[in-house]
């Protein structure tokens, strides 16, 4: 009830001095004072005021338990267990180039009878269906359908006189 009076009390002062605003022809002023001064009124007809008050003492018992009982501090240390090996396995993931190893290799690549994975180009294809002997033929000599692009390229090149 103490609530509500406060709050009503709060949006007639500040409806108020909109009011006041408005009549020294600062209408803009005035309209966002008075969008602001609705705000309690509204928050405590949403319940939103005692909702934030349970809330508050809601995280206080938390506060006082996380002080007082050790099972909390046992919680942080697994929730901390928790996200060091989470990196970990990041970390080694990055290392090994982001490849698992055994059972999921074998389901992308589509089973043991050595068909190319979906992720493989077609130089990759062509070059013996693996992806380390495409970077070779790219870095080595230049393939038929190669050439034909960086003739293209330098075609355009010696056009703008590059």
């Amino acid at each position: 009830m103490l609530t509500a009076v406060v709050c009503v009390a709060l949006s007639g002062a500040g409806l108020a001095v909109s009011l006041l605003t408005a009549w020294r022809r600062r209408f803009r002023r005035a309209v966002k004072l008075a969008a602001v001064s609705l705000l309690p009124v509204g928050l405590y007809l949403a319940g939103l005021i005692t909702l934030g008050g349970r809330i508050g003492s809601a995280v206080g018992g938390w506060a006082a338990d996380l002080v007082l009982r050790p099972t909390v501090w046992l919680g942080f240390a697994v929730i901390a267990v928790a996200v060091v090996l989470y990196l970990a396995s990041r970390i080694g993931a990055k290392r090994s180039g982001g490849r698992d190893t055994g059972e999921g290799r074998a389901a992308v690549r589509g089973g043991a009878d050595g068909a190319v994975a979906p992720r493989s180009s077609g130089a990759a294809i062509s070059a013996g269906g693996s992806p380390a002997a495409a970077g070779e033929g790219r870095r080595g000599k230049k393939t038929a359908g190669a050439g034909a692009e960086f003739d293209d390229v330098e075609a355009i090149l010696r056009k703008h006189g590059i």
